[in-house]
């Protein structure tokens, strides 16, 4: 009998977060800060005004210090605020990694004070995942909130997935709602699968 999608995505998803979980935190974050150099010094990063991050889980690849390069360079930064019971996602504004931040029931940080941000302002989102394709597919924990969130006509930014070189499989199980990237960026690498006017 053939393996379902559903269960390809659950398999590949145990196996990615294992690899992730045993990873030294000071390797976790020399890489973190290798693939948060490359995705800064590519033309979508310097020509956005307003980027979209995600604030990482104890095990995820750290997107924080291109918040700091983008204060630097002026830009807007949001951080994702998810409502669990509407199954939606907001962008609220960031000023600072020292704002005090609270975790929700799944340990994902978010502002105390969030201001909304227009999504149709945002330039970039910066995308995580447990897993990604060379075809601009990703894997996510399977809620499907980015999916949702990347899908609305309102969003006409670039997507761009930030990763660990390991968590670049061959192959990502992939269904009709799953929002496929622009562009992938590892410690390794940086890859396009679409290409947009910078």
């Amino acid at each position: 009998m053939t393996e379902s999608c559903d269960d390809r995505k659950m398999t590949l998803r145990a196996q990615l977060r294992r690899q992730l979980m045993a990873l030294d935190a000071d390797v976790l974050a020399r890489r973190s800060a290798d693939a948060a150099a490359q995705l800064i010094a590519t033309p979508e990063f310097r020509a956005a005004s307003a980027v979209m991050l995600f604030l990482p889980l104890k095990y995820e690849i750290d997107a924080r210090p291109i918040a700091l390069r983008a204060w630097q360079e002026f830009k807007t930064v949001t951080v994702p605020l998810v409502s669990y019971e509407q199954k939606h996602m907001i962008p609220v504004v960031i000023r600072s990694l020292d704002e005090p931040l609270v975790p929700d029931r799944y340990g994902v940080h978010t502002p105390r004070s969030a201001e909304p941000f227009p999504i149709e302002m945002i330039d970039l989102v910066v995308v995580p995942g447990l897993g990604f394709d060379r075809d601009g597919h990703r894997i996510g924990r399977g809620s499907g909130f980015y999916d949702r969130f990347l899908a609305q006509p309102r969003f006409r930014g670039t997507t761009c997935g930030l990763a660990l070189r390991e968590q670049v499989v061959s192959e990502v199980p992939c269904v009709a709602t799953d929002v496929r990237l622009d562009m992938l960026v590892s410690d390794s690498q940086v890859l396009r699968f679409a290409e947009k006017a910078v």
